[in-house]
């Protein structure tokens, strides 16, 4: 059985997020996800994201994880 890892996109106010700037691509596994975050997170703050949250299918994994450097 093979696991889909995904990113759930949340506003400043916790709440989730979607449209056509915030991927829905589901990965393989959790460090292809890591992977495309990192390569991403710029676009995904300049599209109002403020945190992250990591899920294994529905579980999850870790987050949320905020966008913004620590002050």
């Amino acid at each position: 059985m093979s696991a889909d890892w995904s990113w759930l996109y949340l506003d400043a106010h916790g709440n989730p997020m979607t449209g056509e700037a915030l991927s829905s691509t589901t990965f393989p596994t959790q460090s292809d996800a890591e992977n495309y975050l990192g390569e991403s997170w710029r676009d995904l703050v300049a599209a109002g994201v403020e945190s992250v949250t990591l899920r294994e299918d529905d579980a999850v994994v870790y987050g949320p994880m905020s966008l913004r450097a620590a002050e």
